[in-house]
């Protein structure tokens, strides 16, 4: 997601999609608890800090983890991740499988209704699907559900998604990823995307909480809300704010003067290594399923014709030492990356590996001679300062050195605030840029599909009709093994053919919170619930 942007390692789930059934308490084939949590809340108030940003509250306008942070605790979903264990459950529904080869089901639950007292039926979750595809918005996430071809609700409980190609062993997944968010068709409109503050108005949420207060990327309230019948059940604290900050700086300032009780996404590698001193504060820790890219617009990257800029991508790939970026620019609490899929999950392969560990300055210059390619290569790269951390400044300074020092490049490094940069980047705006990338779910697909299918989130003009042949057939595949090697014939393909991104970094989650707060939940599904907090 922004893209999605930034991770760990999560277990993938690869089930035969024709006997997947979610039901009340479990993923059928494994075993899986609720999750729920049923004490009541608390009259106590929790305060979050943040560094990330909100894009947009309306799901078909956002694909970005700090939109999504908001979504996951005001907006109801069929299915949803439990805490903890990371597994899919039903939420607004009852249950959900699939009833044919192509259509899976879901029967949710009687009697929803949103904070408004709007009724939450079928007809809602069959707008939401066709108004996120219809709209298809550049920044949205829509592109998750390029496997889906229509949304039928035949009564008020039941919705039937027509699926493309049959047995697709990631849709279930989906649904609990930015696509899926249920929307008060009473409320949005069905074309356009609606602003943030008409949203907050309507009292449209049907998550956990609601929003009473509303300073975008400043000040954020949640109450609880009374109507929720998910699986999360009643939040343990009644009252969550979120505080956004412009810079790292000043949240560990407040986390270490208590000022906040947590402090979650994103504090510099030196605050977390200080803080971790501070016997006021507990450090947690989770699986990290982040990566960081460089992105490649294949329009208008450096080159004159496809071979060149082939090479000059190629010739990037030789020419980045990630040890030394993860070491002097993040004390190794990021690790070097070599595949496009995060370490950990099942059928990632560390592809990336054939252009070297270290620079190699000779075998860039081969790959740029080769293709008739004249050094110095100007290359215009572009990062963006808050979104992913105030250090992304020394990483791509640190790029920039490491390319420059092979005497092939001459880098012009240029920086663009989030939302600016978010909006530009689909534009062809920028030649060569970096991305970080936080999982939908945990699946290697979700490192795949959103960057190589047709009409992908990149939107860098990149398309080819054998990897998304590859990719069709790793959805569909039921057995873990053919599916795993299929996954490996995919990245090794792109890695040597294409090198659409040039993976760097690998991440993982951090929060830092006061001693007296309970329920700090990193897991696999990389969703911080505000339903989980309260203090001791």
């Amino acid at each position: 997601m922004s893209a999605p942007q930034a991770n760990s390692p999560r277990t993938a789930r690869a089930v035969t999609a024709a006997l997947v059934t979610v039901t009340a308490g479990a993923l059928v084939l494994t075993a899986c608890g609720s999750g729920r949590t049923d004490s009541g809340g608390s009259g106590d108030v929790v305060t979050v800090g943040t560094t990330d940003q909100v894009y947009a509250l309306d799901p078909a306008a956002s694909y970005d983890n700090g939109s999504m942070a908001v979504m996951k605790n005001v907006y109801p979903f069929l299915l949803d991740s439990a805490p903890n264990t990371g597994a899919l459950t039903p939420s607004a529904s009852e249950k959900c499988d699939f009833t044919a080869p192509t259509v899976y089901s879901c029967t949710l639950k009687s009697g929803l209704t949103f904070a408004n007292g709007d009724p939450l039926t079928a007809t809602s979750v069959k707008f939401t699907f066709d108004r996120m595809l219809g709209i298809n918005d550049p920044n949205g996430p829509a592109s998750l559900l390029a496997n889906l071809s229509k949304t039928d609700a035949p009564n008020a409980t039941t919705v039937n998604f027509t699926l493309k190609e049959p047995n697709d062993q990631t849709f279930p997944q989906v649904l609990t990823t930015n696509v899926g968010p249920i929307v008060d068709e009473k409320v949005f409109p069905a074309d356009k995307i609606l602003d943030d503050d008409a949203i907050v108005k309507s009292n449209a949420f049907g998550g956990q909480y609601k929003i009473t207060s509303y300073q975008k990327n400043q000040l954020v309230e949640y109450r609880k809300n009374d109507s929720y019948n998910g699986m999360l059940g009643t939040p343990k604290t009644d009252t969550i704010r979120v505080k956004y900050y412009a810079q790292p700086t000043n949240l560990k300032l407040d986390i270490q003067q208590k000022q906040i009780d947590v402090a979650y996404r994103s504090l510099t590698p030196t605050d977390i290594a200080a803080l971790r001193s501070d016997s006021g504060l507990t450090v947690h820790e989770g699986p990290g399923g982040e990566l960081r890219y460089i992105v490649f617009n294949f329009d208008t990257m450096a080159g004159a014709n496809p071979a060149q800029k082939l090479a000059v991508r190629k010739a990037i790939a030789s020419s980045v030492d990630r040890e030394a970026i993860a070491k002097d620019v993040y004390q190794d609490t990021y690790s070097p990356a070599y595949s496009m899929v995060a370490g950990g999950l099942p059928g990632a392969v560390d592809s990336y590996k054939i252009y070297g560990e270290k620079p190699d300055a000779a075998k860039a210059r081969g790959f740029l001679a080769a293709a008739g390619v004249t050094a110095p290569v100007d290359i215009n790269l572009w990062y963006n300062p808050d979104h992913y951390g105030s250090n992304s400044a020394d990483e791509y300074a640190k790029v920039k050195a490491q390319l420059e020092a092979t005497g092939l490049f001459r880098v012009t490094l240029n920086s663009a605030n989030w939302e600016t940069y978010n909006k530009a980047r689909v534009k062809d705006n920028y030649p060569t840029y970096q991305l970080g990338w936080f999982p939908d779910f945990p699946d290697a697909d979700n490192y795949l599909t959103p960057f190589l299918d047709q009409n992908n989130f990149l939107q860098s003009n990149f398309s080819n009709p054998q990897i998304s042949q590859m990719l069709s057939a790793e959805r569909t595949e039921a057995d873990p093994t053919k599916r795993a090697a299929i996954l490996a014939d995919i990245q090794n393909t792109v890695a040597e053919d294409f090198v659409t991104t040039l993976p760097l970094l690998q991440g993982k989650q951090v929060a830092i919170g006061v001693k007296s707060l309970q329920g700090v939940t990193l897991d696999k599904s990389f969703t911080f619930r505000y339903g989980m907090l309260a203090k001791s």
